[in-house]
């Protein structure tokens, strides 16, 4: 299988992680992309109509892509580790829902800042998307520390993802203040070899 990547992306960075837990790093090769929603990479464009990553193109089928669709699939190829069954699956599905719109979120500010014109930059906008970071950071804080707590599930990893992320390109907004708990958690989770392993290049 080939993932199209690019090693800074927050929703890479899960997939990466997945593969790191589930043991399918020498199923799983890396193609580097350098794709942005002004300028697609013709190579991601062959494999994903809608130019973005990560996209994963297998051997036995057409290329799944949104980072989503991708766990639930290396999941189950995996064995099933990730996602757990019954009712907690559920809370799973939400904290990855909630770590991806925390990605989203961050991304979109990031590109404001980088591929629109100065002049043209919406400073409200950019904070209205910053107020949905906080207000899913703080939500994180108080209702979901128990579930970040239990056995890894992709809920947690999609979480770290998006909380480093956070740190990588909006240090400056200090998300741990107030949220003690997270703060916390994230500390630890941020020490486990997958999360080391796949931190993106600085600079």
């Amino acid at each position: 299988m080939k993932l199209y990547y690019a090693p800074t992306s927050p929703y890479v960075r899960k997939i990466m992680i997945l593969v790191k837990e589930t043991g399918q790093e020498a199923d799983v090769e890396l193609i580097n992309v350098a794709t942005t929603p002004l300028a697609a990479d013709p190579k991601l464009l062959a494999a994903n109509p809608l130019a973005k990553i990560p996209a994963l193109e297998r051997p036995d089928g057409p290329t799944l892509y949104d980072s989503r669709v991708i766990a639930a699939y290396l999941d189950a190829r995996g064995g099933d580790q990730l996602y757990p069954s019954g009712a907690r699956r559920w809370d799973t599905l939400t904290l990855e829902a909630t770590a991806d719109g925390i990605m989203e979120a961050a991304v979109l500010m990031t590109y404001e800042a980088r591929l629109r014109p100065e002049e043209k930059q919406m400073p409200e906008w950019v904070e209205g998307q910053w107020s949905k970071i906080e207000r899913a950071i703080a939500t994180l804080n108080t209702r979901w520390m128990s579930n970040l707590q239990g056995p890894l599930d992709m809920g947690q990893i999609g979480v770290a993802c998006a909380l480093a992320y956070v740190d990588f390109r909006h240090g400056s907004r200090e998300w741990r203040r107030g949220n003690d708990g997270l703060a916390a958690w994230f500390k630890e989770f941020e020490s486990r070899e997958s999360m080391v392993k796949t931190a993106p290049p600085m600079g």
